[in-house]
């Protein structure tokens, strides 16, 4: 077989993607929430068989399922109904009936297909143990406002070393909405607010939310990738305001980003294979809630050499840009910037300074062929001009052999050679015949 990843069948070049992101979850902890919706839905099957073959891959797994489409079914067949006040139920007898008996179905059915192993199913050979048990110490949400929530409860805590041992012996964990106070009694809870709840208890990696419809969206109504936890407030406020059981997901994902979790993600549970996608995929398929940027930047570092390499070298290759080695990069590093994606360097740019002249150099702007959407060299060179204002530079220009047309789009102008500082021109490559062109700085932006 060839080296040449050109050569490479789609699943090849899919499944060396994906490697990476084998190799960082494995030995990971995440935690899983899913509405009681999943348990209706008839492709069940389909989402376990992939959160089984995420135990596969070496990850420990606590599952926590919602229960209110069950609950509600069982309270019409008696006649009887959840009663919401601002947004929270209360649980009365007759309630806390039907979330006990739609609990204890709800996990003999998952149970049941954590235990598949038909040969001619994607559970073939397996066997995954299943732990579930009082996890959840609760206590009552009590009377407020006037309003008895009766059997309504918080969590209180986690009991965090007996759901670490289930997991270091290999189960996944599984954590109905139910908790258990002191005092012997069951209170019904919030699907979120368990989740949330044992993924800051156990230091999770990530906590992860199958949610329903669309998930969160933007303005023009595609998958929002990424939001600060910051944003969250802002975003539950606007108009219209999201879907309660999104809401709540929200909350939950803004409380475990500020309580200490790095990532938490928001996928559309329907979306088939979204899980892996979301997962294995560095562009994924939902929406990732952090307390960082998830796509930053910054300056560049030594270590960020290889990305930027992976970046120059295509482009040197076909004879765009002129060869930069390891070591010259090395010695120029401090005039990049970079915008890192989850670990990888997406695009990159230089600044090259003459003080005295009041001009600049922009070099090696470079963004990845599959981002090169939603603006990024925009962002990328309005940085880079509000840079060099910074430094005191009233002009930049760019040499260019075949990208003369999207700088001239955002406002440079052709010019001679003798436009660039005696410097510049004294090094300047007649034989590559490079086109000049030159911007004046005006002083309306800042530095990204």
């Amino acid at each position: 077989m060839s080296a040449n990843n050109n050569n490479a069948t789609p699943f090849a070049h899919w499944f060396r993607q994906c490697t990476p992101y084998i190799h960082a979850h494995r030995g990971h902890t995440f935690v899983i929430v899913f509405g009681g919706e999943a348990l209706d839905d008839p492709d069940l099957p389909t989402l376990v068989h992939d959160i089984a073959l995420l135990h596969g891959l070496g990850i420990r797994l606590v599952l926590v399922h919602g229960a209110r489409p069950q609950i509600e079914r069982r309270l019409a067949e008696r006649g009887a109904e959840l009663h919401y006040v601002g947004g929270v139920r209360i649980t009365d007898d007759a309630a806390l009936s039907c979330v006990k008996e739609a609990a204890g179905s709800a996990r003999v059915e998952l149970e049941a297909l954590l235990s598949m192993g038909l040969a001619n199913s994607p559970m073939a050979g397996v066997r995954i143990p299943v732990a579930s048990g009082n996890f959840v110490i609760a206590r009552p949400i009590g009377v407020l406002n006037g309003v008895d929530y009766q059997h309504t409860g918080k969590v209180r805590r986690i009991d965090r070393e007996a759901l670490r041992a289930s997991l270091d012996a290999g189960a996944v964990a599984l954590m109905p909405p139910i908790g258990y106070s002191p005092t012997g009694e069951v209170f019904n809870l919030a699907a979120a607010d368990v989740a949330r709840a044992a993924a800051v208890a156990l230091a999770a990696d990530k906590l992860i939310f199958l949610v329903e419809g669309n998930g969160v969206t933007d303005a023009e109504g595609r998958a929002a990738s990424n939001l600060l936890a910051s944003d969250v407030d802002a975003l539950l406020a606007g108009d219209p305001e999201p879907p309660e059981e999104l809401a709540q997901a929200l909350r939950a994902s803004a409380d475990a980003c500020r309580s200490g979790i790095r990532r938490v993600h928001l996928i559309p549970r329907a979306q088939d294979g979204a899980l892996l996608q979301e997962l294995f995929t560095r562009d994924g398929a939902g929406t990732l809630v952090s307390d960082r940027p998830f796509e930053e930047l910054r300056p560049a570092r030594i270590d960020d050499i290889p990305g930027i390499r992976a970046l120059l070298e295509p482009l040197e290759r076909a004879g765009v840009l002129v060869p930069r080695p390891r070591e010259d990069l090395e010695e120029v590093i401090d005039r990049f910037r970079v915008t890192e994606r989850d670990g990888t360097v997406v695009s990159c740019a230089a600044l090259f300074c003459w003080p005295e002249a009041q001009i600049g150099e922009l070099a090696c702007v470079v963004v990845h062929p599959d981002y090169r959407t939603r603006g990024r060299g925009d962002r990328l060179l309005t940085h880079m001009e509000a840079l060099a204002r910074e430094r005191g530079l009233t002009h930049l220009f760019v040499l260019t052999t075949q990208t003369a047309h999207w700088f001239r789009e955002r406002g440079f102008e052709p010019a001679g050679v003798d436009a660039l500082p005696p410097a510049r021109q004294a090094a300047y490559n007649a034989r590559r015949n490079s086109k000049v062109y030159v911007k004046a700085l005006g002083e309306d932006a800042q530095p990204a």
